[in-house]
């Protein structure tokens, strides 16, 4: 069996407590076994607690920030040992969101990696490139770039417990999705960058998703690419029939290999 492929809903800023209830008791008995497929939802940061008492056996849940700090006057923030003592999971990491509206950058991208490895949370860190990069045929350079800095100071051992999401910011939220072959030719060379920091061996077992504009119709066909894990999913996220078919496609993909 090759790399466990991952659908991780991002919520973004939508539900509220009811609505979010409602989402997990309609999927948890639906998913399949966690050990085949990764299912998770990143949540808005009230939710977690509640949410994670109510996570079924194959769900688990996520948060879509943090802090770099293990504690301090930070006001407003969360640290990863606060997520951790919650049982929160995953962590989503350099969305392209916080970083155009919240000013992160890469050097707090790779400080925020790596204090959630030393919690025990896995970052699902993303990195993309804008239209104009994109169109200057220059997307492998700039995405190389965030990679090489998010992973600074981060040891093979670390960078094992880490997952990549490459999303394009021209087709976040938009309706454009990169063609399977455009996402998966830029997923490959991140998984190069990968191969030249720590090996071969290590490139090609951490799981890089694609995200941005995922939906119920596309997903097979990325998924049936040779290096997309699986994918993080904005919008076709929030419905719990749409988040299972997304789930129910890479499991169908396991079954396949």
């Amino acid at each position: 069996m090759g790399r466990r492929p991952i659908i991780a809903g991002n919520w973004k800023m939508y539900k509220v407590k009811d609505e979010a209830y409602a989402f997990i008791y309609a999927v948890n008995l639906e998913l399949p076994d966690k050990e085949l497929v990764e299912s998770v939802i990143c949540a808005p940061a009230i939710f977690l607690k509640d949410l994670v008492k109510r996570e079924g056996e194959n769900l688990r849940i996520g948060a879509q920030n943090m802090h770099y700090a293990q504690e301090g006057a930070y006001t407003g923030e969360i640290s990863a040992a606060m997520l951790k003592s919650y049982g929160v999971d995953y962590v989503v990491i350099g969305h392209s969101e916080r970083r155009a509206y919240f000013n992160e950058t890469d050097e707090t991208v790779n400080l925020k990696l790596l204090a959630a490895v030393n919690q025990e949370i896995t970052p699902i860190v993303c990195v993309g490139e804008s239209l104009e990069i994109r169109e200057a045929g220059t997307t492998d350079e700039v995405v190389k770039k965030q990679v090489e800095k998010a992973y600074l100071n981060v040891s093979k051992a670390e960078a094992l417990k880490t997952v990549i999401a490459y999303e394009p910011i021209w087709a976040i939220g938009t309706g454009k999705t990169a063609t399977p072959e455009q996402a998966n030719d830029t997923i490959r060379s991140i998984r190069n960058v990968l191969s030249t920091l720590y090996g071969k061996e290590v490139a090609e077992q951490v799981r890089i998703l694609y995200g941005g504009s995922v939906n119920t119709k596309n997903v097979e066909s990325l998924l049936a690419t040779s290096d997309i894990d699986g994918a993080l999913v904005g919008g076709a996220s929030l419905d719990p029939t749409s988040f299972l078919t997304l789930v129910n496609a890479a499991f169908k993909k396991v079954k396949n290999q």
